[in-house]
């Protein structure tokens, strides 16, 4: 007989559960961890963990509605497909989506086409941005934690007012490892005119 898991979530503390946990008590769950408070957008939840690790190879994991188990469609099929891998079935009641069934792996399929549809457009939509911010001239990615400026300081005052590393790291607010990173790139403008522009 196959063991059946339930989980049921909710977004607020002031909904009930009670609607999801009478309809998986109906599909015969043997247990049904639930969230309460949680919002589905995210997996870092305590009772979604337990449900997942209390799963074994043989077992149904069974969710009321798609969205209680998560919102990103690409999250879901991720989270779907490792149950596949740990050899667990899937079924969601509303959707009438169950992988134990040649219908239900067909549902599941054309989701996951879906989701791999909806990454490429994201990915091409983030390289495009990319591309128009470079054409702008526009800086992609976190600024440097020290300007050239400083670097030239820095190394300035390490080697003619020999002020310390840790001193100086604590000066500009950096990590002195960062420091170090930073004063190993200024090397290459020692002597070069780009130095005196901007000592400028």
């Amino acid at each position: 007989m196959v063991r059946k898991i339930g989980y049921a979530r909710v977004s607020t503390n002031e909904q009930h559960l009670d609607l999801q946990l009478k309809a998986l008590e109906a599909n015969g769950c043997h247990r049904t961890f639930t969230d309460q408070g949680i919002s589905g957008s995210t997996f870092d939840r305590p009772g979604l963990a337990e449900a997942l690790n209390a799963v074994r190879a043989g077992d149904m994991f069974i969710v009321w509605r798609l969205d209680r188990l998560g919102r990103s469609l690409i999250d879901l099929i991720g989270a779907i497909n490792d149950l596949g891998k740990r050899e667990v079935e899937f079924r969601s009641l509303n959707e009438a989506i169950d992988t134990s069934t040649s219908g239900g792996r067909l549902t599941f399929h054309i989701m996951a086409a879906m989701a791999e549809f909806e990454r490429a457009i994201i990915s091409e939509r983030t390289k495009a941005g990319m591309s128009a911010a470079r054409s702008r001239g526009s800086f992609i990615g976190r600024p440097p934690a020290l300007t050239p400026q400083q670097i030239i300081e820095a190394r300035d005052a390490m080697t003619i007012d020999k002020v310390s590393l840790g001193d100086l790291a604590e000066r500009y607010q950096v990590h002195p490892r960062t420091l170090v990173r930073g004063l190993k790139q200024g090397m290459l403008l020692h002597d070069n005119p780009a130095r005196k522009l901007v000592r400028q």
